[in-house]
């Protein structure tokens, strides 16, 4: 079975839309599927303004259906509501070929923080982009009951994993002093990094990542220690050497970064919003609080162990399996021929 993803988000960006995916493909190998991109690598792309590290897709109509029909996929799915995911998903309604969803960022709240739209045309135009949606793919209970009651229909689970091959407790020195507090992710206004860095913490601060807003947080928090962007070997090390990992967003659908920082014995502190509330529950392995100092030395007497453990559990072949159950729970109307991706481009290649 092949099943093509159209997904704006891609590398070289580092976020958790492009760690699922790419975990997710390599994992659905071993369950007999294939899955092959379509990415912004085959267009010219441009930097969104105030946002230069964010490059966006200029697809045009044409070359994506040259793709979509060369990819020969059994079915296809739109991660992003991007310009590819609006291409894509033209296409299929123009060819009468049913597709399925994912809903990644709360594009609504992200765009008010940066400019006077009111959420809710964001959400309206959001309903319509996912309306015609076989499966509206969404990671957690708690957002795919909000989606539901914002209108969305045809909700379905899928679930996140953790790479515990790579996530996982080791010895890692530091002359940083204790209790280290970490912050992963994109340094960005939307991620309320400004929530974690002003409190009165003992010990070291670090945020790990870049993004538009790290030069004015370097300069109004200089206690803070930023590392910038790291990844592989280098962003499990630096999980490892913490001692609380804290999430501050407000507005993040999952957080892969949380089962990360828990694959590396490192419990949680956040806010009980969607995201970390459904990850953690009523699991040992974070505290939880609107009061997000308290939460921070409350996570500091939590055990290691029991936050390995728990993480242990949510394998990528389970995100797998339910990602292809949502698929194949859904037929083309129309099969259509083409030319099948040469083998050299797996493992989920990008097109």
């Amino acid at each position: 079975m092949r099943i093509l993803i159209a997904t704006d988000a891609w590398h070289p960006q580092v976020n958790g839309v492009v760690r699922t995916l790419n975990m997710m493909a390599d994992a659905a190998k071993s369950l007999g599927v294939e899955i092959v991109f379509l990415t912004p690598q085959s267009f010219r792309t441009v930097a969104l303004p105030s946002y230069p590290d964010l490059r966006v897709a200029l697809p045009g109509p044409g070359k994506i259906a040259q793709l979509i029909e060369q990819a020969r996929a059994d079915s296809i799915h739109i991660a992003t509501e991007g310009p590819i995911g609006v291409l894509v998903r033209r296409y299929c309604r123009k060819h009468g070929l049913r597709f399925t969803t994912s809903f990644h960022t709360r594009f609504p709240e992200y765009v008010s923080a940066r400019a006077p739209i009111p959420e809710s045309w964001v959400w309206a135009w959001l309903r319509r982009f996912h309306g015609p949606s076989q499966a509206v793919m969404a990671a957690t209970p708690a957002l795919a009951d909000e989606l539901r009651g914002r209108g969305f229909r045809n909700v379905v689970l899928w679930p996140r994993g953790v790479d515990t091959k790579l996530f996982h407790p080791r010895s890692v020195s530091t002359d940083l002093a204790r209790p280290i507090f970490l912050c992963v992710g994109r340094v960005a206004v939307e991620k309320n990094l400004d929530a974690f860095l002003a409190l009165d913490l003992p010990g070291t601060k670090v945020v790990v990542g870049d993004g538009p807003a790290r030069a004015e947080l370097q300069r109004r928090f200089p206690d803070a220690v930023f590392l910038g962007a790291m990844h592989g070997a280098a962003l499990a090390e630096a999980y490892a050497m913490a001692d609380v990992f804290v999430f501050p967003s407000r507005t993040d659908t999952f957080g892969l970064v949380l089962l990360e920082a828990l694959a590396t014995g490192v419990p949680v502190a956040a806010f009980p919003v969607t995201g970390p509330r459904d990850v953690i529950g009523d699991a040992p392995v974070g505290a939880l609080s609107e009061d997000l100092r308290s939460a921070c030395l409350q996570a500091l007497t939590l055990s290691r162990q029991t936050c390995q453990e728990f993480a242990a559990r949510q394998t990528w072949e389970a995100s797998a399996k339910a990602f292809i159950d949502n698929v194949t729970g859904v037929q083309h109307k129309e099969v259509r021929a083409a030319t099948v991706l040469p083998s050299a481009e797996a493992p989920h290649a990008a097109i």
